[in-house]
């Protein structure tokens, strides 16, 4: 199953990431580059890194001018899942291109890489929610809470990778289609965000 081995990857990344558990650690990929496991490697390792970012920069305390280089770095990391998403789906499309698309197909609400998208954040709110059910300084009634949101997630996590192995299955078999959009986000693009452009 695509998902379940998808999600191991994004459970070893976000271990690797915790072992120094800082933000600006080097950043070692251990599987090939022409390994789709290379892709899901990365994308969930910028999305750890930022799970941590939006932890700092909640911070009541911080220097406004350090919240700020962190504003900028919070939007390059969002550009870089942005375009790791596009990658793995260029991936699907290569890898399906030659299916037979039958007369009835229909198009899923989103790619299969979006969906996995989803997956990894849920990989980082299992993990984060499992260490607060083992924090031996809470109170009981903030371990039952959590350990309810704990269960919850686990169960997002087997309806999400199975619902994610459908839609694969469904686009090897050619009863759904592929459509990818580039998400085209405006915000980063000098010509398109009316403050950058008129900064030129």
């Amino acid at each position: 199953m695509f998902s379940l081995s998808a999600f191991d990857i994004f459970e070893k990344s976000i271990q690797q990431y915790h072992v120094i558990n800082q933000v600006d650690q080097p950043f070692s990929n251990p599987f090939p580059k022409d390994d789709i496991n290379h892709l899901l490697y990365r994308k969930n390792w910028i999305d750890t890194v930022q799970w941590h970012y939006e932890d700092i920069i909640r911070d009541p305390q911080i220097d406004p001018v350090a919240a700020l280089a962190l504003k900028r770095k919070i939007d390059a990391s969002n550009q870089d899942r942005t375009d790791l998403v596009e990658y793995i789906d260029s991936y699907f499309l290569n890898k399906y291109q030659k299916v037979q698309i039958k007369e009835n197909a229909t198009i899923n609400t989103e790619s299969p890489a979006w969906a996995i998208d989803r997956l990894s954040i849920l990989a980082l709110k299992i993990y984060h929610m499992q260490e607060e059910v083992d924090r031996t300084d809470a109170s009981p009634d903030h371990l039952a809470k959590c350990t309810t949101k704990l269960n919850i997630l686990l169960e997002q996590k087997s309806d999400l990778t199975a619902a994610i192995d459908q839609l694969i299955t469904d686009i090897e078999k050619g009863a759904k289609y592929m459509k990818v959009y580039k998400q085209m986000k405006m915000y980063n693009d000098d010509e398109l965000n009316p403050v950058l452009r008129g900064q030129k």
